[in-house]
């Protein structure tokens, strides 16, 4: 098995995305969408994630994506504009493989660096213990628990709340970040 490698994803790479997506939305309830987008939108949701300047990568092997990660913001109002939402979703083929933990900590670093001083996690489905292991593993806690707060594939679901402090976190005020 070839080395695994973590670069910023392009719009040449939507439709692998989409297909990573799309597999999940269908087939789990990591995401509470139910249809999954086309590459046009996923391309348009791409676009405004990294005119924004926030970090979204791709995890490859040998030039194959194995998953894609982005930090957006956790909320639209210029307070939280120092905390980002952090997303990740891996091929099904490229999961237990340490795939997921390569590309969040790829991720945390790439939002450490900047400037962002907290991590939220909003992980669909309280069941989705690979989910919540990942980021325990990658320094989250548990702060969260929404009880049945989404309905999908016949079943109510909780939504776990996990964070992480990035950088100095809130032992210093921010250095005057740009509101984005």
């Amino acid at each position: 098995m070839g080395e695994l490698t973590v670069r910023p994803a392009t719009p040449a790479d939507v439709p692998a995305i989409a297909a990573i997506y799309g597999h999940s939305v269908i087939n789990a309830t990591a995401s509470f969408e139910v249809v999954p987008p086309e590459e046009s939108e996923m391309a348009r949701r791409m676009k405004i994630l990294t005119d924004g300047g926030f970090p979204y990568l791709v995890v490859e092997r040998e030039g194959e994506v194995l998953g894609y990660g982005y930090a957006g913001p956790y909320h639209a109002r210029a307070g939280y504009r120092n905390t980002v939402e952090d997303t990740i979703y891996l091929a099904e083929k490229a999961r237990g493989q340490g795939v997921g933990g390569f590309l969040l900590r790829s991720l945390i670093d790439a939002a450490t660096q900047l400037g962002f001083r907290q991590m939220i996690a909003v992980i669909g489905d309280s069941n989705h213990h690979a989910s919540i292991r990942l980021h325990r593993a990658a320094g989250f806690e548990q702060v969260g628990l929404l009880k049945d707060a989404g309905y999908k594939h016949g079943q109510w679901l909780d939504v776990v709340l996990m964070q992480r402090v990035l950088g100095p976190g809130a032992s210093v005020p921010p250095d005057s970040p740009p509101l984005r």
